[in-house]
């Protein structure tokens, strides 16, 4: 028996992976979050699976049905939006399921930066303009951040950031953020990421929150903020200026 960890995409049902889908297939127990999770995934777990939505459940619950499964012998598919190596939560499933002796594997999926960086049309990594992103997050309604992590602390490298779990805070933040990349700083931010109901918003630190109040998004967005939303005029990248490190 296994715990397959699933990145379930950040959206878009067709956005899993090959392995993540056949993992789901052979597994008969599948836990999904029904809030963040396409429900089309579902079409893909066997005749007769039991299917569990997360949603309302806390950690010990979540747990029970994982123990549950495993005293049966079932695998378990466990679906998390986007990547499970970031923000989702699962650090401390897997605590407890080492606690227990449970096997258990992890399958990456495509991460919301990457599919809001796809609708943008934008590489997030520009030769002359910014080599490092940094995904990070506040701690308003959350744990805390670790000491050194603090946005300013953070926005005064000037990397390009990607800001998760935000959006409801981005007036403040702008203005923060502000201060280290400059009020005409390009800015973006998009909801809802590679869904049919996605929204991009595309402007500056000065203007981005007045878009965001109009276009009424609170929640399931990425905020971008970086001087690659809109470089023009960068070097080529020294990938394709040589062929000499590249087979033939």
């Amino acid at each position: 028996m296994t715990v397959y960890f699933i990145g379930a995409g950040p959206g878009a049902a067709d956005l899993i992976t090959v392995r993540g889908r056949d993992r789901i297939a052979a597994a008969p127990v599948c836990l999904y979050a029904g809030s963040l999770v396409p429900t089309e995934l579902l079409r893909y777990c066997p005749p007769g699976a039991r299917l569990v939505d997360t949603a309302n459940l806390d950690l010990d619950q979540i747990l029970a049905e994982l123990l549950d499964a495993h005293s049966h012998g079932l695998d378990v598919a466990r679906l998390h939006s986007g990547d499970p190596s970031v923000f989702s939560a699962m650090a401390e499933q897997l605590r407890r399921l080492d606690a227990a002796g449970v096997p258990y594997e992890i399958v990456p999926g495509v991460p919301a930066f990457a599919a809001a960086a796809a609708s943008l049309g934008r590489e997030l990594t520009v030769p002359g303009v910014a080599q490092t992103v940094i995904l990070t997050r506040t701690a308003a309604r959350a744990t805390p951040m670790p000491p050194g992590e603090e946005l300013a602390t953070l926005a005064a490298s000037r990397a390009t950031l990607v800001l998760h779990l935000a959006v409801q805070r981005i007036g403040e933040l702008a203005a923060e953020l502000a201060e280290w990349y400059g009020a005409d700083c390009p800015a973006a931010v998009v909801a809802y990421a590679s869904r049919a109901d996605e929204i991009v918003l595309r402007g500056t630190l000065a203007g981005i929150a007045e878009q965001v109040h109009d276009a009424g998004i609170k929640r399931t967005a990425i905020i971008v903020v970086g001087a690659v939303l809109t470089a023009e005029e960068f070097p080529d990248s020294h990938l394709y200026s040589t062929t000499r490190l590249r087979p033939a």
